[in-house]
């Protein structure tokens, strides 16, 4: 066991797994910045062009409007 080539070989392995598992994690790493990349670059695409709302989001907006009106009037002490 204390033989100089045992322990040669012992840290060679070592380093390759070493090597190997740092190889493996950069290649995760880069990938997953890949895909979040991706993602970004896909949410940018839907936020650049908006389309029109449909029309039950339009008749919501209105009536929070009109709600909006009505707590004003309120606040400032008009009666409607």
């Amino acid at each position: 066991m204390t033989d100089p080539n045992f322990y040669l070989t012992i840290a060679t392995a070592m380093l390759t797994g070493l090597g190997m598992l740092t190889y493996a994690t950069l290649t995760g790493w880069r990938g997953w910045l890949a895909l979040k990349h991706q993602e970004l670059h896909v949410q940018g695409d839907l936020h650049a062009a908006p389309s029109m709302p449909n029309a039950s989001a339009r008749i919501e907006i209105a009536d929070l409007k009109e709600r909006i009106r009505k707590l004003e009037a309120i606040a400032a002490g008009v009666d409607l």
